[in-house]
Formats: structure tokens, sequence, C-alpha cells
């Protein structure tokens, strides 16, 4: 069964507001905070309801309510855990802060997941998204704790298996992930001149000095 889109748009947008809000774990203040995200994502979506298709599948979305919920729980749990390692962090005498960026390939694709996803890594405390590539279908993730891969990696996963479900992806909770793509070898500098180093490597074919 169809139903109209823009209430259900609305209701996204009222768990969107959540996350940017950054709202403390508590049940009265995430509820008062949804109350208001729903009023404004309401309007919203009523607003701009032109700019989308005009009906959705209603028994998708209601598949994909419990993962929602699942992925807005886990993201309030890793936001909690993350402040207090954060926190950690910057108090302990000895430092443990070791940064790095860290490249993280992507099952979703469409753009709304990916969004949610980013956007999720840049409000959880040590991480920061950095940059997405379009064409390769990576984030480029700043943590932290960047050194220890899987520690930065972990928490998307999961957000992205939800997810999957979420935006109805064509690939699903489970699916192999991408390999991380190889950087590209550098042919040359943008100036025409050679690579460093490569000003003291002889040409081939050609004599060194002293022979």
């Amino acid at each position: 069964m169809n139903t109209r889109k823009w209430p259900i748009v609305g209701v996204l947008l009222a768990l969107l507001w959540l996350f940017v809000r950054g709202v403390a774990l508590d049940p009265m203040a995430i509820l008062g905070e949804f109350v208001i995200g729903l009023g404004i994502g309401l309007s919203i979506a009523f607003i701009f309801r032109r700019f989308y298709t005009e009906r959705t599948a209603l028994a998708r979305n209601v598949r994909a309510i419990p993962y929602a919920t699942l992925y807005v729980g886990v993201f309030l749990k890793e936001l909690l855990t993350a402040n207090i390692d954060v926190a950690y962090r910057v108090l302990a005498p000895s430092m443990p802060i070791e940064p790095d960026v860290v490249v993280v390939p992507l099952r979703v694709q469409t753009d709304a997941a990916v969004t949610t996803i980013a956007n999720s890594i840049t409000l959880t405390p040590g991480t920061l998204t950095m940059d997405y590539d379009e064409e390769a279908n990576v984030l480029y993730v700043h943590g932290i704790t960047g050194r220890n891969r899987e520690a930065v990696v972990e928490p998307i996963r999961t957000w992205e298996d939800y997810a999957l479900v979420i935006f109805d992806e064509e690939r699903k909770p489970g699916d192999p992930v991408p390999p991380v793509p190889e950087a590209p070898r550098a042919e040359g500098r943008a100036d025409g001149g050679p690579n460093a180093g490569d000003a003291d490597r002889p040409e081939e074919g050609g004599e060194t000095d002293g022979e």
C-alpha cells in the first residue's frame, strides 16, 4: 500500500533533529526534542513536498522503523562511550592520542544513507568525517585513535547494517565490504618536473659518475 511521503519524511527529519541536537541520554529530554523535531520536520516536509515523489511504499517504511530505532539506540550508546573515552584520553597523564585518517569503503550508495552515516561519525566525539569520494564510494575519517583502524570502523559497520535496510539499499546486511582502494601512484609533478629523488637517479642507459 502506498501512502503520502511527506509525513514519513517529517518523522525522519525529527530523528535527524535528535542527531543534530546531540540530546542527552534522558528519556524525557529525548522525547521533548523529538516532539520539537517533529513539529519542525513535518512543517519542512509539507512545504517542500513537491520536490520528491508524492507517495511511497508504506510496508517498506514500517519494516524500516525497527532498524531506525536500533540505529538511534546504537548511536546514542556510541555517543556516550565515545564521550567517556575522549575525556579519559584528554585527562590521562600519558595522553594516549594517536590521530590518523582511516579510509572506510561503504556498502550504502544513496545520498541519504551516506549523509546519515557521515553525520553520525562527525557527531561522535573522537571521529570526524573529512571527505567523501563519490567515485570510489569511500569516507575519509579522522579518528583520535585512527591507528587502531578496527576501533574506528566497527561502529560505522553497525550503523551501515541498519542503514542498508532503512534506506532500502541494493546490498543487504552481511554482504561483504568492498576492499580499501589503493592510492594512485604519482607519475610526476604537476609542473612537469621529476618526482622527489628522481633528480639523483641516473637515466636508463646513461652513465653514472666514476664509470
